[in-house]
């Protein structure tokens, strides 16, 4: 391998087979194997980088460019889960580069204490996502047609009158909606973050994100989480509620108390 090459950490997990099983099945960024770092009892699974492209300047570069963004967010998160359904694994962050794996060796141990009472927490336990959307148009196609009134200029207005009326029913009942999502789930939870909304491009489907958060779960309660919020979907006319997951930690890759979680 020609170099010079940079360390690239994708998740880190607890001693043992289950992440050394899952870098030989897997590929990095690149097409680079995947290898493990060991070091106080933990396992960073790790993939070689340019240091060219991954240095200071060139992860600025990339990060600012949305198609070399979106292929490394791709393979960082395929990895990730590979590794999340063999072992409880802690997610590092998108571009987690070290200068070499020594280096690596060396985080793992000044953060080992961390990093063990982490994965403790989050063993047997899943990341879901809920996003709460407030919908206007959907609100206003579903209402029934207003009755015709005399004159163009006092129907414009009243149609005028009545669509901000929806609109803001809409906003007011997704509110109340992204409130009654965390009463019902919070007894199926052991954290929950609150992520800033959506919006633009990142958004999914019609309407405006009002409320995008993580919940972590217990992996045996995923179905009736799911079950707990299926009265919720669609109960409002201009209010859709998402969710998805389940997925790695990826919200609770700090320490609870930072993360929000309970």
């Amino acid at each position: 391998m020609n170099g010079p090459w940079h360390s690239y950490v994708y998740a880190v997990g607890r001693d043992g087979g289950d992440l050394d099983a899952a870098a030989a099945a897997l590929t990095g960024f690149g097409g680079a194997p995947l290898r493990t770092v060991a070091g106080d009892g933990l396992t960073a699974l790790v993939s070689s980088v340019p240091a060219d492209d991954f240095g200071t300047d060139g992860l600025t570069e990339r990060m600012a460019d949305l198609a070399e963004l979106e292929a490394l967010a791709r393979v960082h998160h395929e990895v990730v889960e590979a590794a999340h359904a063999r072992t409880t694994v802690l997610p590092m962050r998108l571009a987690t580069v070290y200068l070499d794996d020594a280096r690596v060796r060396a985080v793992l141990s000044e953060r080992a204490a961390e990093f063990s009472e982490l994965l403790s927490w989050l063993d047997g336990h899943a990341e879901l996502g809920v996003k709460v959307y407030a919908d206007p148009v959907r609100a206003r196609a579903e209402a029934a047609p207003a009755a015709p009134t005399a004159g163009s200029g006092r129907a414009y207005l009243r149609q005028r009158r009545d669509q901000r009326r929806l609109r803001d029913d809409a906003y007011r009942a997704a509110g109340a909606v992204a409130g009654a999502v965390r009463d019902t789930v919070a007894p199926l939870t052991r954290g929950v973050v609150a992520h800033r909304p959506q919006q633009g491009e990142l958004a999914s489907g019609p309407g405006e994100n009002v409320a995008n958060e993580a919940y972590l779960v217990p992996r045996t309660r995923v179905r009736e989480f799911h079950q707990a919020l299926a009265g919720l979907t669609g109960s409002d006319a201009g209010v859709r509620v998402e969710i998805t997951g389940p997925w790695a930690p990826y919200s609770f890759a700090t320490r609870p108390a930072e993360s929000g979680a309970a």
